[in-house]
C-alpha cells in the first residue's frame, strides 16, 4: 500500500511537469497522511484542459452513507479497481494525477520496530501517482471531494521492503490516464504496472515519519549505518 508521501516541489516546477497553469502556491509537505487534503490534477468537466484541486485523501464512494468509509479506501488495487463498487465509476469517469516527490514504506524487522524508507527519484524530480477521485453528497447538503492512489506489484527496488507500491505513471502517459472519454479502463490497464527501478532509491530514515504530527525536513533525514544495523 501507499500510506504516506511527500510533496516539496515548487508550484512553478509542478506547472511545467504537469502541464497546467493552475497550481496554487504550496507549502512543502514532508509527511502527507490519509484524511488530509492533497493536491490532484484532473480534466475540467467543461473543457479538455487540466485543473488543480485539493481533495481529501481516502475515497468516499457516492453511495456511502457517511464519509467514514474513506478512511479505509486510501488505496485501490490496480488489477481489480475497475470491478469494485467503490472504484469502478471513478475508473471510468474520474481519473486524476496525484503529484509527489517521495513516498514511504515500512520493512518488517524480526523482533524490532518496522524500518521506514523514503522512496524517491535519484534526481529529486517530481512524479505522479495514478489516482481516482469522487464527489460525495451528504444528507445535509455537505459535499466532499476525495481521492485514492492505485497500487500494483512492487518493482525490484521495493520487493525487499513491501509487497505493494503505488502506480507511478510515466509523464508521456499522463494524458491517456486523464482522458476518460477516449481511453476506457480496459485500454489503460497496461499503464498500471510497476515503474522501472532504475533511477530510484530507497533511503532508510528514522521513525519520526511514523507520526503524522511530524511534518518537517527531519522526516527525511537518512539514518547512519550504525543506527540502521546497530
Amino acid at each position: 500500500m501507499c500510506g504516506r508521501f511527500a510533496l516539496t516541489t515548487t508550484a512553478a516546477d509542478l506547472k511545467e511537469f504537469l502541464d497546467t497553469e493552475e497550481i496554487p502556491d504550496l507549502a512543502p509537505r514532508y509527511n502527507i497522511a490519509p484524511t488530509q487534503p492533497v493536491l490532484i490534477i484532473r480534466l475540467r468537466e467543461s473543457a479538455p484542459s487540466r485543473e488543480a484541486a485539493h481533495v481529501v485523501w481516502g475515497l468516499i464512494p457516492p453511495w456511502a452513507p457517511d464519509p467514514s468509509i474513506g478512511n479505509r479506501l486510501i488505496n485501490a488495487r490496480a488489477d481489480s479497481a475497475a470491478a469494485k463498487p467503490a472504484f469502478r465509476h471513478a475508473m471510468k469517469r474520474r481519473r486524476c494525477l496525484i503529484p509527489a516527490d517521495g513516498f514511504y514504506e515500512w520493512a518488517a524487522r524480526p523482533g524490532r520496530t518496522k524500518q521506514p524508507y523514503l522512496i524517491r527519484r535519484r534526481d529529486g524530480a517530481p512524479f505522479a501517482f495514478a489516482g481516482l477521485w469522487e464527489t460525495w453528497h451528504g444528507p445535509n447538503g455537505e459535499e466532499i471531494e476525495s481521492c485514492t492512489i492505485l497500487t500494483t506489484e512492487p518493482n525490484d527496488l521495493l520487493k525487499p521492503i513491501h509487497s505493494r507500491m503505488p502506480v507511478i505513471l510515466p509523464r508521456e502517459a499522463h494524458g491517456q490516464w486523464l482522458d476518460t472519454a477516449g481511453h476506457s479502463p480496459e485500454r489503460i490497464q497496461s499503464l498500471l504496472q510497476p515503474c522501472p527501478a532504475e533511477g530510484w532509491e530507497a533511503v532508510a530514515i528514522s521513525t519520526r515519519i511514523n507520526s503524522p504530527a511530524n511534518d518537517d525536513p527531519q522526516c527525511q533525514q537518512p539514518m547512519s549505518p550504525g543506527d540502521l544495523f546497530g
